[in-house]
């Protein structure tokens, strides 16, 4: 089911920028008379994709009613963690209307992580939560063929090359589905439903056990010409240092990200260098950048210096896009952003020290707000856009 011509296209598309409308201010947008859109969304209200909403507020005369994407439509996301699986149902407006979630070691391979993200779904159906599926978005941790709906030489996921992740969940539910990288889907996320929702140009950093960027433009997710755009995880921050995932040696990910802070808070914690880290490890093999949070706010020095200079470094970095890009806004997510307000004060010190003023005068950069929905809440997105037929303007 998709939308039978463009004209119908351009209303969907209105619809989910622009929220719910009067009639008349659709016609408008989408350069329509009064009499054909009616006719357009008669038949869109026909389809499924669009329903009545209540009334405009009152300007004096009487009240329009409004048109808004359909609530009965069901898009579904999968959002894929190193270390988390969370599968989560909206409405057409993107508005969460069940969620499941768990552990998941990713290095487990796709035959048994997919296994669960289908038992998952299949718990969803069991309690009436999804009599339909409309669309599927499928978010993995790590460098994907948007094209071909498959990982490249994923650093972090033995076992998952060109693995066919698209063909697997389409046997499964028999609906359109695309699958992307995890960031850019949460990018997508804050697009429709978080800080970015007015804003056509920004960053969404992603700063779990890996670190990763998601570009956005003009409203679109840029994935480059093989979909590797925004890894920047794996741009190198000094020439030598702690191997990579990848391989390499001085990345930005091996330095700061979720597996770099467990790595060098453990090591902390055995050597005695920090009392705290050492309590808080135990009888543990290693400590979490969760643990190093609790450090931090017991005022732990070491704890406090392992996020300053990760924060550093990632505000480095940060530092080299904002003049190449220009963005309005860069978002902060994943579970090390958790750190929170001491972690943004060291990427923002570092970002404006090595940033031109015209970039950053008005550049706020801010920590999501949709914090672990924003995978699932995004890859529904994406899924919904192909459905819809949603193509933002340039």
């Amino acid at each position: 089911m998709q939308p039978e011509n463009a004209h119908q296209a351009r209303v969907l598309t209105s619809l989910r920028f622009h929220g719910p409308q009067p009639a008349a201010e659709l016609a408008a947008q989408v350069s329509l008379s009064r009499s054909k859109i009616g006719q357009e969304l008669l038949r869109l209200q026909e389809l499924g994709f669009v329903e009545r909403a209540g009334k405009a507020e009152s300007r004096g005369g009487r009240r329009s009613g409004l048109v808004q994407l359909s609530r009965g439509l069901r898009f579904l996301g999968v959002d894929i963690g190193a270390t988390s699986l969370d599968v989560g149902i909206t409405d057409g407006r993107l508005e969460l209307v069940a969620r499941a979630a768990e552990a998941i070691d990713i290095e487990d391979g796709p035959e048994i992580v997919l296994g669960r993200a289908v038992e998952l779904i299949d718990k969803l159906r069991a309690d009436g939560l999804l009599a339909r599926v409309d669309g599927v978005g499928v978010g993995l941790p790590g460098p994907v063929s948007f094209r071909d709906g498959f990982t490249v030489s994923p650093p972090i996921m033995p076992g998952w090359d060109r693995y066919p992740v698209r063909e697997f969940f389409m046997q499964q539910l028999d609906c359109p589905v695309l699958v992307d990288n995890d960031v850019n889907l949460m990018a997508v996320g804050e697009m429709y439903c978080g800080l970015a929702r007015s804003v056509r140009d920004f960053l969404f950093v992603k700063i779990g056990t890996g670190i990763g960027c998601g570009i956005v433009t003009a409203h679109r997710v840029m994935r480059g010409s093989s979909g590797s755009a925004g890894d920047i995880g794996h741009i190198a921050v000094q020439e030598t240092g702690p191997v990579c995932s990848c391989g390499r040696s001085g990345c930005l990910e091996a330095w700061f990200s979720g597996a770099a802070l467990s790595r060098d808070a453990t090591a902390l914690a055995r050597s005695g260098e920090s009392p705290e880290l050492h309590r808080l490890l135990g009888d543990r093999a290693v400590l979490t950048a969760e643990d190093v949070g609790i450090a931090m706010r017991s005022g732990d020095p070491q704890a406090l210096g392992l996020v300053r200079d990760g924060g550093r470094r990632l505000g480095r970095v940060l530092a080299g896009l904002v003049n190449f890009f220009n963005p309005a806004m860069i978002i902060v997510g994943g579970g090390v952003a958790r750190l929170g307000h001491p972690l943004l004060a060291e990427v923002r010190a570092e970002l404006y020290r090595r940033s031109t003023p015209l970039a950053t005068s008005s550049l706020p950069i801010v920590l999501s707000e949709l914090g672990e929905h924003a995978g699932v809440v995004g890859a529904a997105g994406m899924a919904g856009d192909h459905v819809l037929g949603v193509q933002p303007a340039s």
